[in-house]
């Protein structure tokens, strides 16, 4: 297509055939620099990638970088915060990545990173948490933190099916519900004027004027598909399958919420079940056992399939989640979640092994191909041009974007690279005030220093 913000530079596109990527050797790679530190993240990383590709297949191959704009750079120049070249060129060349980007203060968009999730059916966000050695950690054992996180991303709350209180839209809605579902209404603890007033009178009496408060209640809506809980519980358990883990860990909320999160794991269960068959063990194939056979039927049942080579397929309760990926990470390999939960557990998981500053980040659609790479931190604008900040985050993304592409000999230098940067302890500001005998660096440096240890 015809580019008007941005100009492709010459080299091939990645294609998909039967689920298959065909990556040339020159592959048209679209990228966004990102706001506030961005510049600074992106000049370092780049010349990281660069290099390990270069050395990996000594110029046989190279990445045709395509600058596209989005975020505040975009709002400047085009008026326009996500243009729609942006869009066409993640679409047409199937691989990308980005920085950081700020998100929209007011209306229309309430965020970039979602809205080309969205734009692009990207349903699952990928999370990688593992510990480099030497990086200061907050736990004792950051070493025994390994797994990966496949959030849903494109449904649940932050589909953004939201109506503010007291607006035209949420009295409509809260009409709707009185009407149709009188019983539920009851459950809005202040959908009435009458309900206001009588707690007014209550609470405050002194205060009360006899009501005139106007109804002001938000209302979200969460929509939590089959089809979307399937294809995220394919692709957890295929990744699973390809990288030989043990389990996946279906997490949710479904004792509180059981038609929405409640049934993402029933949906995740008997597609896994119908899907991968005897490759496979879940705790639903457990509880029916139990229930014909008795539980000792049962725990010899999955001990003899485990003990085949199995996958077990498992679930937990998010909150007990949250507490257990600290107390007995090993429990857990790969986790499939919904939207909300997939965003607590990232960035607490990613805490567990150094920081946000460090956690990479990939929005893939399995089917298409499409995918976008990304820093999963903020733009910290106060920081913006000073060259201090560590570029761990889209370092990171870029190994993934790079094994993603199937060029893992440059994505294994990579994460050498980084790992014998840390051994050195010559490392950026947020490590070295953390690690004994640490020397600060600045962000060009450790990209350097990256290099040097590949």
């Amino acid at each position: 297509m015809a580019y008007t913000t941005c100009t492709p530079p010459a080299g091939e596109k990645i294609s998909i055939s039967k689920g298959k990527l065909t990556v040339p050797a020159n592959p048209v790679i679209p990228f966004i620099r990102g706001d506030g530190t961005g510049p600074d993240i992106w000049a370092a990383s780049v010349r990281v990638f660069d290099a390990a590709v270069e050395k990996a297949y000594g110029g046989a191959r190279k990445i045709a970088w395509f600058e596209v704009f989005a975020g505040e750079l975009a709002k400047n120049q085009f008026d326009n915060w996500l243009p729609d070249d942006t869009v066409e060129a993640f679409k047409e060349y199937l691989v990308g990545i980005k920085g950081p980007l700020t998100t929209p203060i007011g209306g229309g968009i309430r965020s970039l990173n979602v809205a080309l999730r969205q734009m692009l059916d990207l349903y699952v966000c990928l999370r990688p948490v593992q510990y480099f050695k030497g990086v200061p950690s907050p736990v004792k054992r950051p070493e025994l933190v390994d797994m990966v996180i496949f959030r849903e991303n494109t449904e649940d709350i932050y589909a953004g099916i939201e109506f503010a209180g007291g607006s035209p839209e949420s009295a409509r809605i809260l009409d709707f519900i009185a009407t149709e579902f009188p019983n539920d209404f009851k459950k809005i603890r202040f959908g009435t004027s009458d309900a206001i007033a009588g707690y007014m009178k209550l609470a405050s009496p002194e205060h009360n004027t006899g009501g005139g408060i106007p109804v002001s209640v938000g209302i979200g809506i969460k929509p939590v598909s089959q089809v979307g809980t399937i294809r995220l519980i394919k692709a957890a358990i295929e990744y699973a399958i390809t990288e030989k883990r043990k389990s996946v860990t279906i997490v949710h909320k479904g004792n509180i919420m059981k038609y929405t999160e409640g049934a993402f794991r029933d949906w995740g269960y008997s597609a896994a079940e119908r899907i991968f068959g005897d490759k496979v063990y879940t705790w639903a194939q457990w509880e029916r056992t139990k229930k014909e056979q008795g539980e000792g039927a049962a725990n010899e049942e999955q001990k003899a399939a485990l003990e085949a080579g199995r996958i077990l397929i498992k679930d937990s309760i998010a909150d007990i989640t949250l507490q257990q990926v600290l107390t007995r990470p090993t429990d857990f390999e790969v986790i499939a979640t919904l939207n909300l939960n997939g965003d607590y557990l990232s960035d607490a998981l990613a805490a567990q092994v150094g920081g946000i500053g460090i956690a990479p980040g990939g929005n893939i659609n399995y089917i298409t191909g499409h995918a976008i790479f990304e820093a999963t931190h903020g733009t910290a604008p106060k920081y913006a041009n000073k060259d201090v900040v560590n570029p761990g985050s889209v370092v990171l993304s870029g190994e993934m974007m790079l094994r993603y592409m199937g060029w893992n000999e440059a994505a294994d230098l990579i994460l050498k690279g980084l790992n014998g940067a840390i051994g050195s302890k010559r490392v950026t500001y947020d490590f070295a005030r953390q690690m004994e005998g640490g020397t600060e660096i600045k962000c060009s440096e450790f990209g350097d220093n990256i290099i040097a240890h590949m």
